[in-house]
């Protein structure tokens, strides 16, 4: 039997689906100089995305894409990773998600800003079809500003799925 969805769900702050990871960093995630592989980085960030994705639509969620993934420092063995999660803007069924990862260095507690990810999400029904996921609602002037960013990066990759299949280009044909 086919689930039934309502028409319309009622938004969720982002805060509501925030999500903090944390590890620590083992010889086993990193390269010969001791530095963590961009790999580990992004399956972090991938984990920490999904959960609040999850969370945010208390379904299942596949990752769709990574949109953006930015490096700007090293982390290395002994230090803490921490990833910060939270939700952009949510579509119908699909959610940008954005990761704040820093790494820590426990001795000092000095923190840096290690790399941004911004990842997309679609949440599934039992069936493995999309289903819809409630809005966001913003409510710091941040979180206004990155839903208007996002819902513009919305846009700007429907047009583009458009265009691709219009050419008879799409990724998946």
């Amino acid at each position: 039997m086919q689930e039934r969805q309502p028409l319309e769900q009622p938004g969720k702050t982002v805060s509501a689906s925030a999500v903090e990871l944390a590890t620590l960093v083992e010889v086993a995630d990193t390269n010969p100089m001791g530095n963590i592989h961009g790999g580990v980085i992004m399956k972090l960030a991938d984990q920490a995305a999904a959960a609040a994705a999850i969370r945010h639509s208390g379904r299942i969620c596949v990752t769709a894409s990574i949109d953006q993934l930015d490096f700007r420092n090293a982390v290395h063995v002994g230090d803490m990773v921490v990833l910060k999660a939270s939700l952009h803007y949510a579509h119908r069924s699909s959610m940008e998600v954005g990761v704040r990862i820093e790494s820590e260095k426990l001795q000092t507690g000095e923190r840096k800003h290690v790399a941004s990810a911004t990842m997309i999400f679609v949440a599934l029904d039992d069936n493995c079809k999309p289903v819809s996921v409630p809005k966001i609602i913003p409510q710091t002037a941040e979180e206004e500003r990155r839903y208007a960013r996002a819902e513009e990066h919305y846009r700007s990759r429907a047009a583009k799925r458009e265009r691709e299949k219009a050419a008879g280009t799409t990724p998946r044909s």
